[in-house]
């Protein structure tokens, strides 16, 4: 029982209150009963219930003026109105202060039960996009990274927030594009509102139109209850759409149109619904290939791709490794060696980010004592070795000197890599500090300011 939502059911008439409860219990909820909104607030008050299910009418205190002094008290619990035919002027209103929905009397179970099951799944999402927001008010874990390409990529974040603009990313997979995506969200003006995501690699084809739009019931077989999409919970808020190329190119079409008219319609009805939505759409793919290959609508990727961020590989920016193993590594109480530190920054990475984070936990599960050696790593990553990170000539470098070091910390580890590689790109480039530090992928005052930092000759 312990795991079923519990419903406060609130009326004034024990009849209704019976009703209720029967209702809810054949639903597979726990009802909690109360005769006005003074009982209600009480129970209220201590906590544990997922949702409120109350009268308009009622003496002493309304279901309006419950669910006011619910929200002035900070009572973040989703409600729905039950009113009379002629109380949807009281509904609205309630409606427009934030009420879930509104049910008019006499209702059957059915309509009852598509009430709540919408309510507890918007109340959820909002639960995660808080979770969200509280994590990226606290520090920006999404961006986390200080090499050249990273901070382009915040730029381009920080640019595009504010807009109203579609955002398109493009990058492999393990990249990190969801936390792409839910960054602009939380910098943006919607970031009150929600922000739902959509695999479409992850959806079968024949329920995506339905995952999207939503559908009546009877719309198809099975479909046996209502159901709202991604673009109605996403209304004033953010839809993310995963592996765009993996949507059907029939489906594409219909996008297309909603993106252009803001109105989607659910399976098996016509009547329209407005909806305000920003899209940001991601591929792992060449989007200009996929488009030759019939993946993707030409017209469709134009529509989505007025503001692209191309995601990094995490090999394209292993300076960031340290960093990204540090935050990885945060919660687990293990550290790292600095001769497994250079593996990793060796390692091509091909699941990019999400395998590094993979690799760690599993290395931390693995490893004995608190500090993780290259013999807790995969077989794969420890085969690669301590070898030349930098120089494509094959020529012997310092980085050696690295791996036999033992009394290193990882900061240290990671002073001494970027040193060398400050002294690799000087000697290639004769000393030109602006060819370096363009090699490098650092500005030229960036460089000038290292130079000093390590002692290195001017």
């Amino acid at each position: 029982m312990n795991n079923l939502k519990r419903i406060l059911a609130v009326d004034d008439e024990s009849s209704m209150r019976r009703l209720l409860e029967i209702s809810l219990k054949q639903a597979g909820y726990l009802p909690i009963l109360a005769a006005d909104g003074f009982e209600a607030l009480s129970i209220l008050r201590k906590g544990g219930i997922d949702l409120v299910v109350s009268d308009l009418h009622m003496p002493g205190m309304d279901g309006l003026r419950l669910f006011k002094k619910m929200n002035e008290e900070g009572l973040q619990i989703p409600i729905i109105i039950v009113t009379a035919k002629g109380e949807v002027g009281s509904a609205v209103e309630a409606m427009k202060l934030g009420a879930s929905d509104y049910i008019q009397r006499p209702f059957d179970l059915e309509a009852l039960e598509i009430a709540i099951e919408k309510a507890l799944s918007v109340s959820r999402l909002k639960v995660e996009n808080a979770f969200l927001k509280e994590e990226t008010q606290q520090a920006d874990n999404l961006l986390i990274g200080n090499s050249l390409a990273m901070q382009k990529v915040k730029e381009l974040i920080f640019q595009v927030a504010p807009e109203k603009a579609t955002a398109f990313l493009v990058g492999e997979t393990g990249t990190g594009k969801e936390l792409v995506a839910q960054a602009i969200h939380q910098h943006s003006t919607r970031n009150n509102a929600l922000f739902v995501a959509l695999n479409c690699a992850a959806i079968p084809a024949e329920m995506m139109e339905s995952e999207l739009f939503g559908h009546e019931r009877g719309a198809f077989t099975g479909a046996v209850k209502e159901r709202i999409g991604k673009f109605e919970m996403a209304d004033g808020g953010t839809l993310f759409l995963d592996e765009i190329t993996e949507m059907p190119i029939a489906l594409q079409a219909k996008l297309l149109r909603v993106l252009q008219e803001s109105v989607v319609e659910r399976l098996g009805s016509n009547l329209p619904i407005n909806v305000d939505v920003r899209i940001i759409a991601a591929t792992n793919r060449n989007p200009l290939e996929a488009i030759k290959e019939g993946k993707l609508r030409e017209d469709l990727y134009y529509r989505l791709n007025v503001f692209q961020i191309k995601i990094p590989l995490l090999h394209e920016r292993y300076g960031d490794i340290p960093l990204l193993t540090k935050y990885f590594l945060a919660n687990k109480k293990k550290e790292i060696s600095e001769r497994a530190m250079l593996v990793l920054a060796e390692y091509r990475w091909p699941g990019n980010v999400r395998e590094l984070e993979n690799v760690l936990e599993r290395a931390a599960i693995i490893s004995k004592s608190s500090m993780i050696e290259i013999a807790d790593l995969p077989m794969d990553i420890q085969s690669v070795g301590v070898t030349d990170i930098i120089n494509i000539d094959n020529q012997p470098t310092n980085l050696h000197l690295l791996a036999t070091e033992t009394s290193l910390s990882i900061p240290a580890a990671t002073g001494l890599l970027e040193k060398q590689m400050i002294a690799e790109a000087l000697s290639r480039t004769k000393g030109n500090k602006s060819k370096a530090a363009k090699l490098l992928e650092i500005s030229e005052r960036t460089l000038w300011y290292k130079v000093r930092e390590y002692n290195m000759v001017d």
